[in-house]
Parts: C-alpha cells; structure tokens; sequence
C-alpha cells in the first residue's frame, strides 16, 4: 500500500495528525463583517436545536454559564488537594499509581526513591482533586532524609486532607509515630491507610494501627488495589468541594507574574535590575533562590507583583536538599500567579529541562510570557542555531509572546510590559456565544470533519466555559479527531488573538432524543 501523498484527501491522513485544509477560506473576513445581533440570532436558533438531544444537568449548567458573563471578583477555586505521605518504602507511590489507575509515579524497592513532591489531577466518582505525592518523612533523619522530612511536611500545609500509609505488615514504628505527632499539629483531616494487605488473614494486622488515633484503618494491598475503594470514598467524604489552600483571589490588585526557569538562568538577576535594589540574593552557584519573593515593581508606569521563585532541578529524583522544597515552592508560585515568565538562556543550548518547565507553566493554566535572557552574548553563529532550537522544540508554544532581555544589564526589560498585557489580555478574554458559533459555522462551513468509517461528526453549538484561561466546550455528534481539535485551537487563535495564553477545546458528544411515538 502506498503511502499517503502530500495531496492525499484529509480522509485518508492519520487522525491525531493536524487537519490541514487543502484550499484557502474567508472565515477571518467574513467574522468581521458580521453583525453583533445576526451572531446571536444564528446562535440563538443552534441552541434551541440543541433540544433534540439527549443533555444531561451538568450540560444545562455550562449552558446556562455561557450565557452569563463572568464575575471579576469570583475568585478562581482550584481542585482539593490530597497528601499521601508516610516513612520511606511503605508503598506511597504504589498507592498513587493505583489512584490514577496508570502507572505515573517512580516505584522502586529502594527506600526514599521518590524526591521532590509530585502533584497528578485524579477523579473519584466524578469528582476532581489534587494528588500529591512526597518523599518518605524521616524522624530525627539527617542529610537528604532531613529535606525529605521537610518536603512532606510542607506538602501537608497545602493539602485539605491527608492519607497516611502505614506498613501493615511492620506495624506503627517509632518514624509513624512522628508522623502521627506532626500530623496532630496540623489539624488537617487524616485517613489512615494500612498498606500491603492483600488477603483477610491479614486484615486482622491492621486493627492494631487504630492505637494511632485516627480512627479506623483502612486495609489496602495498593499493589492489587483491594480496599482502594473504600478508602477513596472515605477521603471524598472529607475533601472540600475547592480547595483552601490553592487558587487565585480576583482582587482586582496588581496583577501578578511568576518568574521561572531552571537553575542559575537569570531570574533573581532580571527581578533585581526590575527592582532597581538587590533584592534577591544572586550566586554563581545554580539554584541560590530557595524561598519565592514577593516583590511590589513600578514598571510601564504600573505595580505589578512578581515572584522570584528557585530554579528547577532536571531530574526529580535526583534532586537534593533544599531543591526539594525549591521546587514545591515554584509550584506554589504558579498556582498563585497569572503570568508565568519563563526565561530562557540564550547562551546555551535549549534543553529538556527547559521545555519541561515550559510544559509546568502551560498545565498551570497560566498566561506565558518567553523572555530569552542573555540576548548581549548572542553572537550571529549562535544565533543561527538558536533560531532552529526555537523551531524545533518551542513550536508547541508559539502563540507565546517573545521578548529578548538582558536580566544583568536590564536591555528590553521596558519591552515585558507590552507582552505582559497581550498575554493577561488574552487569559482574560471571553469571546461571546454568538460570534463563537458564527465561527464554528463559518469554519465548519468551509472545512468540514474528515468522514470516519461512513459517518460524519457535526458540531451542534459551542460555549466558552471558562475564561482565565479560556476553555471551550463543543456539543457534537461524534467524536471530532485530535487532529481537527487542534485545527479548530489554532484558528480560534488565527480569528481571536488569544496571543500568550493556553486555550483548551473540549467536546461532549450527545445524541438525538428517541422520537415519542
């Protein structure tokens, strides 16, 4: 068989591959001359088809909210967080895997593998939350198990709740014991689960761990996922419906920017030079930064607030001492913030590291802002390559606007406020139900779903749920291929900007209403 010419018909390309249209369209001419009021007539009369098919509540709901305009004071509620911690090799990460039902978590024999604080987005019965998975915590330990010890601890600060896992098979040991002493301290709810136990005979082992004082433990073989889900319905029973410790308040102050990148990359230099004093502490020595710091900056004739935060490690479990918590602490800079910056050393080759904090501050959700720092000890062969490193590994993010800096000599640094307010723009924005599906119909028009095993999915209406950042939601009848998705994204951003911010497309597929007869 033959394989797939560029001039091949998009029926026959693969379905994750991007939906290339083959001729050209005037979608972007023709949502400009539209009228406000013949938008939402059009929209009007796709929303009242929409009773022709099966909706279920949640449907009603995210209807319903498409038609509102959303409030600048409601703060922005994020999932509760769950902790699991617990003294090394007790099979924490096993519990994860097990949770997320796919193996993410690093499992070894070793004790202590896990080392920096690891957080995934799970569900139970429909209901979102934050796992979080730490290091083992080490009573009285030294060295690295002293920072593990820390990091746990830390995570438990920003959880809603907490399981502890306990080796059913050991018992509580003298380490449990201080776990149990600082988890009293924090007053935050605790479900006890008493781990590696696969059979009933020895279930019975397990009772004995009621002498911790947390109630009942639950029994669980986290290898086999017996108990598991006893336990998980005895954490949704305490977990709060948003977390209390995550999220971001719409104050309507200064707009807040988390400064990221990995170690010794120029942050603490750029928030300096923006601060006109040494605020922050700056070394040659790779990753100085240990805390993130708030700092009140006057810049484009505004205050924002940036955040410095530590550089981030490579690899997670090969991280050490205070890079465990460095690394928390950056996470906790994103969640607080509404613009990532992430600066990117131009002297040096574009590495993994780099995209993978790129890829933190894009699941974050946060609007994004490239700075390429350096810029003064850029010579043209460099260039050269530098501009193919772009191409190559920063293709996934370049809707993201780009500014080139110098954090020592505080070069362009005027130049980060223009791109701050495209990026917080575009988070912001809320494109209204009327010319959204005027789009849709215009684009659907002109480049329909490629056919698929005879049948033809239609896009029936779509809403924006939410905005910061803008999250799409398209009622169809079948399932829309990754690859078309992603062509609706990219011309979402082609007619609308949408310039530096993240913007997810969702669909929910429905079917026709059985006719009454």
């Amino acid at each position: 068989m033959s394989e797939t010419q560029p001039g091949s018909s998009p029926a026959e390309r693969p379905a994750d591959e991007e939906y290339r249209p083959a001729g050209e369209d005037q979608v972007v001419e023709r949502m400009l001359a539209l009228d406000d009021d013949e938008a939402e007539l059009r929209a009007a009369s796709l929303r009242a088809g929409l009773a022709d098919y099966e909706l279920d509540d949640e449907d009603a709901a995210l209807l319903a909210a498409g038609e509102e305009p959303i409030s600048e004071e409601e703060p922005l509620r994020v999932a509760p967080v769950l902790a699991i911690v617990g003294r090394p090799n007790v099979g924490k990460s096993t519990l994860v895997n097990r949770i997320l039902g796919r193996r993410e978590a690093v499992v070894e024999d070793t004790p202590g593998v896990t080392r920096d604080r690891v957080s995934y987005s799970a569900h139970w019965n429909g209901r979102p939350f934050t796992l979080v998975d730490t290091g083992g915590w080490e009573h009285d330990a030294r060295g690295i198990h002293a920072r593990v010890a820390d990091q746990a601890e830390i995570a438990v600060d920003m959880a809603d709740a907490v399981l502890l896992v306990v080796d059913a098979n050991v018992g509580a040991t003298a380490t449990d014991e201080a776990v149990v002493k600082m988890l009293r301290r924090k007053k935050k709810p605790v479900i006890l689960v008493a781990n590696k136990v696969d059979d009933m005979a020895q279930e019975a082992e397990a009772t004995t761990l009621w002498g911790l004082g947390f109630g009942e433990p639950y029994p669980v073989s986290a290898l086999h996922g017996r108990g598991a889900a006893d336990m998980l319905d005895a954490v949704m029973d305490v977990l709060p419906e948003f977390s209390a410790y995550g999220g971001l308040e719409r104050t309507g102050g200064p707009r807040r920017v988390a400064l990221i990148g990995r170690p010794n990359v120029g942050k603490s230099s750029l928030l300096n030079k923006l601060a006109g004093s040494e605020r922050v502490v700056v070394d040659s020595l790779a990753g100085t930064t240990r805390d993130p710091v708030d700092e009140m900056i006057e810049l484009g004739g505004r205050t924002w607030r940036f955040v410095d935060t530590a550089g981030i490690r490579r690899r997670v479990h090969m991280q050490q001492g205070a890079d465990f918590y460095a690394s928390l602490r950056t996470q906790a800079a994103l969640e607080k913030a509404e613009v990532a910056v992430v600066l990117l050393a131009v002297d040096e080759v574009l590495s993994e590291q780099d995209v993978r904090i790129l890829q933190l501050a894009i699941d974050s959700g946060r609007a994004l802002v490239l700075a390429f720092n350096k810029w003064d000890l850029l010579d043209d062969d460099r260039r050269r390559y530098l501009e193919r490193e772009i191409e190559q590994d920063l293709a996934h993010v370049e809707w993201a606007p780009r500014v080139n800096i110098s954090a020592k000599t505080g070069w362009h640094k005027d130049r980060l406020v223009p791109a701050l307010d495209r990026a917080l723009e575009s988070w912001d924005k809320r494109i209204p139900t009327g010319r959204l599906n005027a789009f849709l119909g215009e684009l659907v028009a002109a480049h329909p779903h490629p056919v698929r095993g005879g049948k033809q999915p239609r896009i029936l209406f779509g809403t924006q749920a939410t905005s910061r950042p803008p999250k799409f939601v398209l009622f169809t009848t079948g399932f829309l291929d990754p690859g078309y998705r992603r062509f609706i994204t990219r011309r979402l951003r082609e007619t609308f900007g949408f310039e530096g911010t993240p913007i997810e497309v969702s669909m929910r597929v429905r079917e026709k209403r059985a006719r009454k007869r």
